[in-house]
């Protein structure tokens, strides 16, 4: 009759010990048990069980199909136990997930190398990476399917906590030979280039316009979005338009020549990349630990 009951984990590590030995009597020996009260706690585990564990003869041991069955998980049961004691002990930290969004180039150029870091100090937290653009993020963030974004966008909501990582300085560039075809000095010639941004509401480039002079207005001959930044850095790479970058993402191009600044004389308006998360968050006290380990991290 099968007992519908499940399984204790002596019984399990007894099983284990007889899988490995094959042999009850120093499988027995290696649990501290006498032969008889071993082959009791076999016997009972395949009542338990309704299956036979061993196929046992007086000269041999061996495990039948359903202790090889068994045998697999048995192993995985015992040493999950096994953390759970490692856990509890005095000085051991708890274990704990969280997920973090941010646009996909900085995820990959300097969030994704950090966290990779900061696991190897502290193992017990595992970090995960939600990749998508500023409002996507800061959807996922407000209505909880995340705990905390990285990046530079507007906040609206003020029941957020924030730490300050680093300045997001902009540029706004062109490849030499667009340059070299149709000059960019003044607002005049705009009319001989195609504006690149992420959107309609241009919000690389505003960065640059909140700055410069209002009059007269920039018209452009067209605009093209891109909605991320590598897209649109490669499009300016190629001679196709002119844009506002970050200066970080770009930083070898420009020390390459492969893009020059133009309109030198405008100074751009300069943001920041911020942790931010929901006020009362239960893992605050770690997000305020990661926020500080990030500002201690180059911009790269």
């Amino acid at each position: 009759m099968i007992d519908n009951m499940l399984p204790d984990l002596e019984s399990l590590r007894c099983f284990e010990a007889a899988a490995t030995h094959l042999n009850f009597r120093a499988a027995a020996n290696a649990v501290g048990l006498s032969p008889a009260a071993f082959s009791d706690r076999i016997r009972r585990l395949e009542e338990s069980l309704g299956v036979r564990l061993f196929a046992r003869t007086t000269r041999r041991v061996q495990l039948a199909p359903g202790g090889e069955r068994l045998l697999s998980q048995a192993r995985r049961a015992l040493t999950e136990a096994q953390r759970c004691v490692d856990m509890v002990q005095e000085g051991s930290p708890a274990p704990f997930e969280l997920t973090i969004g941010t646009r996909f180039e900085l995820g990959m150029s300097w969030v994704l190398p950090a966290i990779a870091d900061l696991e190897r100090i502290r193992p017990e937290q595992k970090l995960h990476l939600y990749f998508s653009e500023g409002p996507a993020i800061m959807e996922g963030l407000l209505r909880g399917q995340i705990d905390a974004v990285i990046g530079s966008m507007r906040l609206a909501s003020p029941r957020l906590t924030t730490v300050p990582l680093h300045e997001e300085r902009y540029t706004f560039v062109a490849s030499p030979d667009l340059l070299a075809r149709h000059p960019l000095t003044e607002p005049g010639h705009a009319d001989a280039h195609t504006l690149i941004d992420t959107n309609p509401s241009l919000p690389l480039f505003r960065y640059w316009q909140d700055q410069a002079p209002v009059d007269p207005p920039w018209q452009f001959r067209r605009h093209r979005y891109m909605g991320a930044i590598a897209a649109i850095r490669s499009r300016v790479l190629d001679g196709t338009g002119v844009g506002v970058l970050p200066e970080y993402f770009i930083r070898g191009d420009l020390e390459s020549g492969r893009l020059v600044r133009v309109l030198t004389e405008v100074e751009p308006r300069t943001d920041w990349f911020r942790l931010v998360w929901r006020e009362g968050h239960m893992r605050s006290a770690d997000l305020e630990a990661l926020g500080q380990f990030l500002r201690k991290r180059p911009l790269t």
